[in-house]
């Protein structure tokens, strides 16, 4: 059993994360029936997009870098379930999730798995980038986490 992604890849794969979580909010925004929930969306899409760029940098310092040691096999093996088992590193499925949502209330659960899911896949990416891009990525779970407290509390307003 070989590697099953490059570094590149899995910081691609968060970029994706992200397209697909502002691609989310973006629609969902129309099922917020009240002000403060659509304002929150509005606000979690540009945090995305915002994130999105942050990631892009990160891509460009990680191109061409592959960790000095050999990972373990089943490392690779648990990044590559963690990956496959979440929805939001699939090209286009933040609009299809969106679509399926019948109301603000379901967004609002899906946004709050959404978020669940970057924060643990992100805190797995940087088990294999560069000590130095350690501290982005923190800041960017810690985002995610204030994403995830703004969508837990609508759900309990």
């Amino acid at each position: 059993m070989g590697r099953f992604f490059s570094v590149s890849e899995v910081v691609q794969m968060g970029i994706q994360i992200e397209k697909n979580g502002k691609d989310f909010y973006s629609r969902v925004t129309k099922l917020a029936k009240t002000e403060k929930v659509k304002e929150a969306f509005l606000f979690l899409e540009s945090e995305e997009e915002k994130h999105i760029k942050v990631f892009k940098e990160i891509l460009s310092g990680v191109e061409k870098y592959e960790p000095l040691e050999s990972y373990p096999e089943d490392y690779f093996a648990y990044l590559k379930a963690l990956s496959e088992n979440y929805v939001f590193t699939e090209e286009k499925m933040g609009e299809e999730v969106a679509r399926k949502s019948k109301d603000e209330r379901e967004a609002i659960e899906a946004g709050i798995g959404f978020e669940k899911d970057s924060i643990l896949f992100y805190q797995e990416m940087k088990n294999l980038i560069k000590g130095e891009t350690h501290e982005t990525i923190d800041r960017l779970i810690d985002e995610e986490k204030k994403h995830l407290t703004k969508l837990y509390q609508l759900k309990t307003a």
